[in-house]
C-alpha cells in the first residue's frame, strides 16, 4: 500500500475525483474488522480522515491488532481510499 503523510493523502484522493476520500475512524474500523474478506491490507498503520481536537493530529488504525489512536499528520502511514456514492 501507499504510505504518505495525512496532508498528502488527502491531496492524492482529491485528485482521484468526486467521492474519493480517506475513511473516517469508524469506517476504518469496519474495514479492519473485514480486512480478510476485503483483502489488500498490510499489518501496518492506516490513516483515517478523522482529525483530533487540536487539528494537528488525526486518527489512525493499526491493522495488526485493531488499535486506534492519534498521531501527527506529518507521520507517514498507509492509506486506503474509499468512495462515497
Amino acid at each position: 500500500p501507499n504510505k504518505m503523510n495525512w496532508y498528502k493523502a488527502n491531496q492524492a484522493f482529491h485528485k482521484l475525483g468526486d467521492g474519493w476520500r480517506l475513511p473516517t475512524k469508524d469506517e476504518l474500523n469496519i474495514l479492519y474488522q473485514n480486512k480478510t474478506a476485503i483483502g489488500g491490507f498490510e499489518n501496518d498503520f492506516y490513516w483515517s480522515s478523522t482529525q483530533s481536537i487540536n487539528l494537528v493530529t488525526a486518527w489512525y488504525q493499526y491493522f495488526y491488532d485493531g488499535d486506534q489512536g492519534d498521531a501527527s499528520k506529518d507521520d507517514t502511514y498507509c492509506v486506503r481510499a474509499i468512495r462515497s456514492f
